[in-house]
C-alpha cells in the first residue's frame, strides 16, 4: 500500500461542502449536535430584475440540516447577504439552491447521506431521523424525493428487460383494504448470469387487468424487448402476458409446479384421514406424523423416515396417499435430472401419466393432471430457457417481508412500493457513483 500524502486541512472538503459553493466560517460543537457556520462563495450583487449593481443591506441566517459528524447531528447555519437595488428598489437575499433545494429542511448532501443509508446500509427511517436530529416526516419525506428523482424516475431504467418475472405479493396483513400487489421483476441478470434480480415496479391488485394495464403503460420498445414472462400458476397473470406480449414465452417455474403437486398432495392426505379416522390429524395419528416427511425429496430421506412411510403404506387404505406421493416424488425427480432434454421428457411422461386413466379415488391427482395439461407449454417452456426460474421473484417478495418488519408496518402504499424500489430495485451501484 502506498504513502498517503498529506495536504493543509480543508474543513470544507472535509463537511462535504466543497463542491456547493460554501466556505465553512465557525463552529459550535456541544455534546450532542454541531452547528457550523457558512457564508455563500459567490456574491449576488446584481439585480433581478434591471440587471443594475446593488448593495449588501444586512444579512440573515438560514438553517439547514447537513450530514452528522462524530456522531452528532449537524446543522448548517447560512448567513445570506441580503441585497437591494439603488435604481428599481428591488430586494433579495444571496441564492442557497447550490446547497439546499428551495423550502427544504435538509442540504443536498443530507439527502444524499440518508437515501445511501437506506439504499447502501438498509438502515430505517427511524434510525436515519435520529442520526440527523429531524422528524421521522421530514426524514421519509428526504429519502422518498431523493430517490425519486435520482433512480426511480431514471428513462433508462427499464432499459434491457429482456426476461420478466410476475407474482402477487400481500403487502399489509389486515382483515380490511386491498391487501395484494402484483409485483414486478427484472430476471435478465439473472438469465445471463451477470447479477441479481431486481425490483421494476409494485402495482396495487392482483388480477389480469392489473397486469394489463402495467404493461400497456410501457413503451412498445419495452413490451417489443420483452422475450420470456417466468410466472406462477395463475391463470390471469397468463392471459395477461399473452394479450400485451405476443411474441413473449410464458414459462411457469419449477418452485409454483412442485407446490401445486404438494397441494395435491397435501389434500389427498387430508382427504383420507377425515375418511379413515372421520376426524382431523392429530398427534399420534399415522397420516398426520409423515405430513412433513411426504413433502421431503427421495434423495433427502433419511432411513428412519423411509421406513416409517412404509409402515404407513402398508395399510391398503392410505393407497391413494401413495399413489399422489409417487408423482410428487417423479415430479421433483425430473426437475433435478441433470440432462435438461431428459428431464424434459420424463416430465411429459408424468403429464401424460395423470391426465388420462386416473382412478376416481384420486381426485387430487386428476385436478393435478388437468392443470398440468392446460398449462403443460409453460411447465415445458422451462428446460428450454435455462435461469427463467420465478425463484429470483420469491427471493426478493422475501426481501420486501424483512423491509415491511425493519419498518415495523407500513399504511401508505405509495410509500411503501417507493420503499421497496430503493430496497430491491438494484440501485446499489449507482447510489455509489454519485458518492465518488
Amino acid at each position: 500500500m502506498s504513502k498517503p500524502t498529506f495536504s493543509t486541512p480543508d474543513l470544507d472538503a472535509f463537511c462535504l461542502l466543497d463542491h456547493y459553493g460554501v466556505t465553512v466560517t465557525g463552529q459550535h460543537i456541544n455534546h450532542d449536535q454541531a452547528a457550523l457556520e457558512c457564508r455563500i462563495v459567490e456574491a449576488d450583487s446584481f439585480c433581478r430584475q434591471c440587471g443594475g449593481q446593488a448593495r449588501a443591506r444586512g444579512s440573515l441566517v438560514r438553517r439547514v440540516t447537513h450530514v452528522p459528524f462524530g456522531w452528532r447531528p449537524t446543522q448548517l447555519h447560512l448567513r445570506l447577504r441580503r441585497y437591494r437595488c439603488d435604481d428599481c428598489a428591488c430586494v433579495w437575499q444571496q441564492d442557497t439552491t447550490s446547497v439546499v433545494a428551495p423550502e427544504a429542511k435538509l442540504s443536498h448532501a443530507a439527502a444524499l447521506w440518508a437515501l445511501k443509508s437506506v439504499v447502501i446500509d438498509r438502515v430505517s427511517i427511524a434510525r436515519v431521523a435520529e442520526n440527523l436530529g429531524v422528524s421521522w416526516h421530514t426524514a421519509n419525506d428526504a429519502v422518498l424525493a431523493t430517490g425519486r428523482r435520482l433512480l426511480i424516475d431514471d428513462p433508462n431504467r427499464l432499459t434491457g428487460v429482456r426476461v420478466l418475472g410476475v407474482d402477487e405479493h400481500v403487502w399489509r396483513h389486515t382483515r380490511w383494504g386491498n391487501r395484494y400487489v402484483t409485483v414486478v421483476i427484472d430476471l435478465t441478470p439473472v438469465a445471463d448470469g451477470i447479477g441479481p434480480a431486481r425490483l421494476l415496479d409494485m402495482v396495487p391488485g392482483r388480477s389480469k387487468q392489473t397486469f394489463i394495464n402495467w404493461l400497456s403503460a410501457q413503451t412498445s420498445a419495452f413490451r417489443k424487448g420483452v422475450e420470456i414472462v417466468a410466472m406462477d400458476g395463475f391463470t390471469g397473470y397468463k392471459t395477461a402476458a399473452t394479450e400485451q406480449l405476443p411474441e413473449a414465452t410464458t414459462v411457469m417455474d419449477p418452485f409454483h409446479v412442485v407446490a401445486l403437486a404438494g397441494t395435491a398432495l397435501d389434500k389427498c392426505r387430508q382427504r383420507i384421514q377425515q375418511a379413515t379416522l372421520g376426524r382431523r390429524g392429530k398427534t399420534g395419528d399415522p397420516l398426520y406424523g409423515i405430513r412433513k416427511t411426504l413433502r421431503t425429496g427421495n434423495d433427502y430421506l433419511t432411513e428412519k423416515q423411509r421406513t416409517k412411510l412404509t409402515g404407513v403404506f402398508e395399510n391398503t387404505d392410505h393407497a391413494p396417499v401413495q399413489q399422489t406421493w409417487q408423482v410428487y416424488q417423479q415430479i421433483i425427480a425430473a426437475y433435478r435430472h441433470p440432462n435438461r432434454a431428459q428431464a424434459k421428457q420424463d416430465l411429459i411422461a408424468v403429464i401424460d401419466s395423470i391426465n388420462t386413466g386416473v382412478s376416481n379415488q384420486l381426485t387430487e391427482l386428476q385436478t393435478l393432471g388437468r392443470t398440468m395439461k392446460r398449462r403443460a407449454d409453460d411447465i415445458l417452456a422451462y428446460f428450454d430457457h435455462a435461469r427463467t426460474s420465478n425463484g429470483p421473484t420469491e427471493a426478493i417478495n422475501g426481501r420486501i417481508e424483512h423491509l415491511r418488519g425493519t419498518a415495523l408496518g407500513f399504511r401508505n402504499i405509495l410509500h411503501y412500493i417507493t420503499r421497496a424500489l430503493l430496497d430491491t430495485g438494484g440501485f446499489r451501484n449507482q447510489v455509489h457513483s454519485f458518492l465518488r
